[in-house]
């Protein structure tokens, strides 16, 4: 599930600009569900009239019943027409439409399963769609995950009250601002972490000055790659200078060389923080 929610999360970044439609629905659905279904069949479909699909809580309570498999194609024809900003005809501010969105497919329940996951991703890519790009990095998923019973309830509650939406837009605003908290301290925590590794290492005397500074700029870019010509450019020195601290970096692990065509690149290493700590 780790690996099909990075490669949702992939191709909705890819997809926020399109139009959302059938087709695009399927489409997350079979991602995010890949080798998780009992019925491997039953991924990018709606289901049948023949599978009684409904809602239920740990004890047993009947939680939710979805609309008919017979009404799916045209409710799902509406609902991307509210995602693409087609309906209403009033504003409604991005952040409620996503919201909106990930309540209205948890509802319909088009699928024999993986219906939360596939309405949580909908609601990232309703969210990117609008460039919120910083929901890439919030999950909240994690968040519902600790406190299962509060959105159980903010569903039952909207339910229950003639669809009045309140409770499940107030709930997930929580949810919202709890991922952003956490969002916030992980930064606060990896920010100090990196401060001190680049404190520890600058006192290294294995690593010339332009190995530290690409090091430091690792540190705090891991995704980054950089090459010869960069390094050379960077740091205004001969080809050979240049080839010769990348590859003493790859050799001491703390870089990994790969070939793209005919050029050399050269990553962090995964593990570059413990790889620093014991550098001699």
């Amino acid at each position: 599930m780790i690996l099909n929610n990075f490669q949702t999360m992939k191709r909705i970044g890819e997809l926020r600009y399109e139009d959302l439609d059938t087709a695009l629905v399927f489409e997350i659905h079979r991602i995010i569900t890949e080798g998780t279904l009992s019925d491997s069949k039953a991924s990018g479909r709606f289901r049948t009239q023949n599978e009684d699909i409904k809602v239920w809580t740990e004890k047993g309570l009947l939680l939710h019943s979805p609309p008919p498999a017979s009404e799916l194609p045209d409710r799902m024809k509406i609902m991307c027409d509210f995602a693409n900003g087609k309906t209403p005809d009033t504003f409604v501010h991005p952040a409620l439409r996503a919201i909106i969105l990930h309540f209205w497919l948890a509802y319909d329940h088009p699928f024999t399963d993986g219906n939360g996951r596939t309405a949580r991703a909908l609601f990232y890519w309703s969210m990117l769609r609008s460039d919120f790009w910083l929901f890439k990095f919030i999950s909240i998923s994690s968040i519902i995950r600790k406190a299962p019973a509060q959105y159980a309830r903010s569903f039952s509650y909207t339910e229950s009250d003639d669809n009045d939406l309140t409770y499940f837009v107030l709930g997930q605003i929580k949810v919202i601002m709890k991922a952003m908290e956490e969002l916030v301290q992980y930064v606060k925590r990896k920010t100090k972490q990196v401060r001190a590794m680049e404190a520890e290492f600058r006192g290294v005397e294995v690593l010339n000055h332009r190995q530290k500074a690409l090091i430091s700029h690792a540190l705090r870019h891991p995704q980054h790659r950089y090459s010869i010509e960069s390094h050379k450019r960077s740091h205004n020195v001969v080809y050979q200078t240049a080839r010769s601290d990348l590859l003493n970096l790859v050799a001491r692990s703390l870089l990994i060389k790969s070939k793209i065509g005919r050029r050399l690149y050269f990553s962090p290493a995964p593990d570059l923080n413990e790889k620093l700590a014991i550098l001699d």
